[in-house]
C-alpha cells in the first residue's frame, strides 16, 4: 500500500496498488515532475542547484507504470516531506534573510527595536520584503505543489490499474466545499484590550476566533482575559514566549524555551500554538506537547523567514498537526504592500475554493484598532459570510479542525457490496468523494 496516498486521500488499501521507486544517488537538487511542480529531492535523472534550472531535470519521461505498479525516479515521501518541512531552503534563501538571519544583527534589532519609532520599523520591513515579487518558489499568492503531486501520483496508480474512478473520504466533515479559520496573533496591551471588541465584530458576521496569546514580557494575561473570550466560545492559544525572535536560536535554548511553552499550555489548558513572526523549525518539534501547530505560512514572500511548505490542506508533523496560513497577513496587506483593500485576499481565497483548500487567516487586533484597516476587515467578514453561506464552507476554530483532522486519518473506507462505508469514530460527519479519471484530468466528485 502507498502510505503517502492514504494519509492525503483516505483511499481503501486496496485501491493503492503498489510503488517502486528507482535506483537514485547524490547530492539533492530542485527537478521538476507533471506539469511543472518544483520538487525537491533526489532522483535518479540528477537535480538542480536553483529553482530556475530545474527544467533541465524534468523527470516525468522516467516514470513506469504497469501492472499495478508505478515506478518513479525519485521517492514521493521523501520529495513531499522536503517541501513540507521546507527543507528546500537552504539552497534558495533570499539575500537580505541571509542578513536578517544572523544571530548578532537579529539581536541588535530586537533590542532597539521598541525605541523605534513605527515608521522607521515599517522602512526597514519594506526595505527587506523588496524582492518579494522576484522570489521563483514557491509559487505566489498560494502554492499548490504538494497537492498537484499528490494528484499527480494517484493518476498515475489509476492509469497503471485502468481504472477511472477512485473513492476517498472527503477532506472536509458533512461534505463543505472548504473550511476557513480565523486566528488573531495579539501583541500589544493595545491589542490585548480591543480583543472583545474584536470578538463582538466577528460575531456580527458569524465568525469565531481564535486569539494566541504572548505568555511571558509584553503584557499580563489575566484569567478574567481568557475567561472572556472562552466565555464567547472562540478559542484560546499560546503565542510564543515573549515574541523576541530568538526562540529558534540554538537547540539548546529552544529546549528551554519549548519545556516553558508547553507549561502555558498546560497552566491554560489549550491545545495550540503559533511561533512569533512565524518562525519554525519543524524538525524540532518534538519537543512541544501541544496538538496542533499555526507557524508554517503556505507562501512566504511576504514572512520574515521565507519558504512555505507548499499545499493548503493540514499534515502532520510527528504527533503535531500543522494547519498552515493559506493567506496574506493583515500586516502585510496594510504596511508591506500598502493595500487597503480586499483584492488580495479574494484572489487567494478564489484559488484555495477551486482547490477545496484550508482558508486560513492572521489579522491583529492591534492593527484593527485604526478605523481605515477596520474598514477593510470588515469588508473581508462580510465576503467571507457570503461565502460560508453560498457555497457550503466550514468555518472552524483551529481546535475543531484538529479534531476532525485527526479523527479523518484514523477512518478507514470499504465496499459493502455495491456501496462503500466509512468506519471509525466521527465517521457520521465523513462523506465519500470519487476522483474521477477523464481525459487525462482528474477532478473529485462528493457523493
Amino acid at each position: 500500500m502507498i502510505k503517502s496516498l492514504s494519509d492525503y486521500y483516505r483511499i481503501p488499501e486496496d485501491n493503492a496498488g503498489s510503488n517502486l521507486v528507482a535506483n537514485f544517488s547524490g547530492a539533492e537538487g530542485f527537478f521538476r515532475f507533471g506539469d511543472g511542480n518544483v520538487c525537491y529531492g533526489r532522483s535518479a535523472k540528477g537535480g538542480a542547484a536553483r529553482v530556475a534550472e530545474s527544467d533541465l531535470f524534468c523527470t516525468a519521461a522516467t516514470v513506469s507504470r504497469e501492472r499495478r505498479t508505478v515506478e518513479l525516479p525519485f521517492d514521493f515521501k521523501e520529495v513531499v516531506d522536503n517541501l513540507r518541512f521546507e527543507r528546500y531552503r537552504q539552497r534558495m534563501v533570499p539575500g537580505l534573510e541571509v542578513f536578517a538571519a544572523s544571530e548578532p544583527v537579529r539581536k541588535l534589532y530586537y533590542f532597539v527595536r521598541s525605541c523605534l519609532p513605527v515608521s522607521v520599523r515599517r522602512h526597514l520591513q519594506k526595505a527587506y520584503f523588496s524582492d518579494w515579487k522576484s522570489i521563483p518558489f514557491p509559487s505566489w499568492p498560494v502554492d499548490f505543489t504538494v497537492d498537484n503531486l499528490h494528484e499527480e501520483f494517484l493518476k498515475l496508480h489509476m492509469q497503471a490499474s485502468g481504472i477511472s474512478n477512485v473513492p476517498f473520504i472527503w477532506f472536509w466533515p458533512n461534505g463543505a466545499r472548504n473550511c476557513v479559520m480565523m486566528t488573531h496573533d495579539v501583541e500589544t496591551v493595545s491589542g490585548r484590550d480591543f480583543t472583545a471588541q474584536l470578538i463582538a465584530l466577528d460575531a456580527i458576521y458569524g465568525i469565531k476566533g481564535s486569539y494566541q496569546v504572548i505568555p511571558e514580557k509584553r503584557y499580563s494575561v489575566p484569567d478574567s482575559y481568557v475567561d472572556e473570550i472562552r466565555s464567547r466560545e472562540c478559542e484560546f492559544n499560546v503565542h510564543d514566549l515573549n515574541h523576541d525572535g530568538h526562540l529558534y536560536r540554538e537547540r539548546e535554548e529552544f529546549v528551554r524555551r519549548a519545556r516553558r511553552i508547553n507549561g502555558y499550555v498546560r497552566k491554560f489548558g489549550c491545545n495550540g500554538f503559533r511561533a512569533g513572526a512565524m518562525y519554525r523549525r519543524q524538525d524540532w518539534y518534538d519537543v512541544f506537547e501541544f496538538s496542533y501547530d499555526m507557524s508554517v505560512p503556505n507562501v512566504a514572500h511576504l514572512e520574515p523567514m521565507r519558504g512555505g511548505c507548499c499545499t493548503v490542506f493540514p499534515y502532520f508533523i510527528g504527533n503535531i498537526l500543522e494547519l498552515p496560513l493559506t493567506t496574506a497577513q493583515d500586516y502585510s496587506l496594510f504596511h508591506i504592500l500598502n493595500d487597503y483593500s480586499i483584492e488580495l485576499w479574494k484572489q487567494q481565497l478564489k484559488l484555495l475554493a477551486n482547490r477545496h483548500g484550508l482558508m486560513s487567516f492572521i489579522t491583529h487586533p492591534d492593527y484593527l484598532i485604526e478605523s481605515r484597516a477596520r474598514k477593510v476587515y470588515e469588508s473581508l467578514l462580510s465576503f467571507l459570510q457570503e461565502m460560508v453561506q453560498r457555497e457550503n464552507i466550514w468555518a472552524a476554530l483551529p481546535g475543531d479542525i484538529d479534531r476532525w483532522w485527526r479523527a479523518r486519518s484514523r477512518m478507514t473506507l470499504r465496499a459493502n457490496g455495491e456501496k462503500w462505508e466509512i468506519s471509525g469514530s466521527g465517521s457520521e460527519s465523513a462523506r465519500v468523494a470519487f476522483a474521477v479519471l477523464e481525459g487525462g484530468k482528474l477532478r473529485y466528485e462528493l457523493h
